[in-house]
């Protein structure tokens, strides 16, 4: 564990990024600074409520390869899904295609497009992951849309972007991709990958506080776009305040119009952009790295008599989130109870225990955490 940015974690090993993410040290130190300013009001300078969101976008947008104009800054992932899902100009009779067993968020911002006479498909992967054959099978003439995780959080699957990608380019349909369980663990250049938008919350693998949030939508997408959102201070400065005001909505904002309101969120945006700056201090490659490296620790020490890996083994498929269960059948909440009592934390997932070790993790956590697992199964 790198304990000069992050920590301390007492007595607890904490292997659950994939449900939040551990805040580093300048994080919270921004947060605290943040409050100072709230408690003593002076020193929120006006230029700060610009300030906050152009920083963050900057660091968001260099996280990705993308520019901060195209950086959409909401409090969730939901919330960029739902901005496209509300504002794509899907008509009666159009089809968006959703993946069977991926995370809620993924799905429910398209279902009230079936108010509009929009027809809501589900894949039914083939083997359990989507591949791009289940894509190709699925699409339609009709199909506007695909929306799936980059990672699937139930399977710790990571989806081939570039062939669904470019299948989905053939046939002229947008991608639109949840990258909440890969976004800060792996390397992602927005410029090359063929998506039309990604969106990814900011409290998992990114570190930073809840309630964080950001959506990437190309140009091309961009223009097609349409929102009710009208927010006074996207069309003004504070200093503008008590000047002649025109009540006109502006129509020169691009991907601004759809940023959450209260964008300058001094207590949650500015310690965010603490994290995403460690985030790209540290690398994407050498976290990715560094996570696998983990990941290969961890499986590689399972005994395979008593648990079963539901994740991929290896490949490109694999990703940082590992999923086991119990090999005889037996329910996994037992053995989930028995790893917290020893100071392991995992999450459970229905009859899966999921592990996800990040930047903040050693080898040490891993063989604490393999430890447990033996002692909670008798060997």
């Amino acid at each position: 564990m790198d304990e000069t940015r992050f920590g301390p974690f007492g007595e607890r090993t904490w292997l659950d990024t994939a449900h939040q993410g551990a805040l580093p040290r300048a994080a919270r130190e921004a947060g605290e600074r943040s409050l100072d300013r709230k408690v003593d009001p002076h020193l929120m300078s006006d230029d700060s409520f610009t300030e906050v969101p152009r920083r963050l976008k900057s660091g968001l947008a260099r996280l990705i390869g993308g520019r901060p104009e195209d950086i959409v800054l909401g409090n969730s992932t939901s919330y960029g899904l739902h901005a496209l899902a509300m504002g794509l100009p899907l008509r009666s009779g159009d089809e968006v295609l959703l993946v069977h067993g991926d995370f809620p968020a993924t799905v429910t911002p398209w279902l009230p497009v079936r108010r509009r006479g929009v027809e809501v498909g589900m894949i039914e992967p083939r083997t359990g992951f989507l591949t791009a054959r289940d894509v190709a099978e699925a699409i339609t003439p009709r199909t506007r849309v695909l929306c799936t995780s980059w990672v699937f959080s139930f399977t710790g699957h990571a989806v081939d972007l570039d062939a669904i990608g470019d299948l989905c380019r053939e046939r002229g349909v947008r991608l639109v991709v949840n990258g909440s369980q890969g976004v800060g663990a792996r390397s992602l250049d927005v410029g090359d990958a063929p998506i039309d938008a990604i969106a990814s919350c900011g409290w998992k693998w990114l570190c930073g506080p809840y309630a964080t949030g950001f959506l990437w939508l190309s140009e091309e997408l961009s223009a097609e776009v349409e929102t009710d959102h009208a927010y006074w201070l996207s069309g003004m400065a504070q200093g503008d305040l008590g000047a002649a005001v025109s009540y006109e909505l502006r129509d020169d904002l691009g991907n601004e119009r759809l940023d959450v309101f209260g964008t300058a969120n001094f207590t949650a945006f500015e310690p965010w952009r603490e994290a995403v700056e460690t985030v790209l201090d540290v690398g994407l490659e050498h976290i990715a790295e560094h996570d696998q490296a983990l990941v290969e620790r961890l499986i590689g020490g399972l005994h395979a008599d008593r648990w079963e890996l539901v994740s991929p083994r290896e490949g490109s498929g694999r990703s940082a989130l590992v999923l086991i269960r119990p090999a005889d059948g037996t329910p996994a909440a037992a053995a989930h109870s028995r790893l917290r009592e020893a100071g392991v934390d995992c999450a459970l997932r229905a009859e899966s225990l999921r592990f996800s070790p990040h930047l903040y993790n050693d080898p040490g956590d891993i063989d604490r955490a393999l430890e447990a697992l033996a002692a909670a199964t008798g060997k």
